[in-house]
This record gives C-alpha cells, sequence and structure tokens, in this order.
C-alpha cells in the first residue's frame, strides 16, 4: 500500500470521526433550541464531513491504480485534503459562532481566491486520478 492510498485512508477516518462529533453536536442543539433546528453551519459542516470521509475513500481507490510515481501520488491526494480540511475547519469556526448568514454574501478577495484555487485544485486532481485509472486499467 501507498504512502498516498495510507493518506486518504487516514483523511477518511478523519473526516468520518469529524463528521460523527458534529453530528452529535448537530443533535445537541437541535434538543436545546426552541425551533428544533440546528445552526445552519453545524448542519453544512456535519453533512460536508460526512462526504469528505466518502470521498477521501474514492480518492484513495483511484490513486491505488495510479501509474505517477508515490511523491506525485501524495501531491495529488493532498490537494483536495487540504481543500477540504480547510473548509469543514471553517464551517465548524462558523458554527461555533452560531453564524446563520451566508458567509458568501459580503464579497472577499480572499474568499474568491481561496474558492477558484479550490475548483481548480479538487477537480483539477481528480481528473489526473480519474486518468490515470484509466490509462493503467483500461489502455
Amino acid at each position: 500500500m501507498t504512502l498516498a492510498v495510507k493518506i486518504s485512508i487516514l483523511f477518511s477516518g478523519i473526516f468520518l470521526l469529524t463528521g460523527l462529533v458534529t453530528g452529535a453536536w448537530k443533535y445537541a442543539k437541535i434538543m436545546t433550541s426552541d425551533e428544533r433546528k440546528a445552526p445552519v453551519y453545524v448542519d453544512i459542516a456535519h453533512r460536508n464531513a460526512l462526504m469528505f470521509s466518502f470521498a477521501a475513500l474514492v480518492i484513495g481507490t483511484l490513486v491505488w491504480f495510479s501509474p505517477l510515481g508515490n511523491l506525485w501520488q501524495v501531491v495529488i491526494v493532498g490537494i483536495p485534503f487540504f481543500f477540504f480540511t480547510l473548509t469543514s475547519a471553517n464551517q465548524i469556526s462558523e458554527g461555533v459562532k452560531d453564524r446563520t448568514d451566508n458567509i458568501f454574501r459580503e464579497p472577499s478577495l480572499a474568499r474568491n481566491v481561496f474558492m477558484y484555487g479550490l475548483v481548480a485544485g479538487e477537480i483539477g486532481c481528480l481528473v489526473v486520478l480519474l486518468g490515470g485509472f484509466v490509462y493503467s486499467q483500461f489502455l
């Protein structure tokens, strides 16, 4: 098993644990809320952590078949995990603040740069991994 696959499984476990902990937090907020609702970003953090856990397993499976060298595999899996981690941390932070407004409402150059990097990094890395899988398994 390559280092990139091990990293993917590790991040899958970390995100699954984050999803379970934020799920317990979400339930506690629901039970103490007059409206029986969790704060918006607590709900988002919970769902995204579970989604990121699954995505990390898919990435780990694709990198398993990658024809790239070990260093490139680690770089390719590291980019989406970097963005997944920062996104999760930000959502948890917004949940702790009990923020209910859309964080994208106010324009921000830093946020726009981050989002363009996230889109390019996540999609680009998946295209490389998927292409590597197709190359090694079908061509």
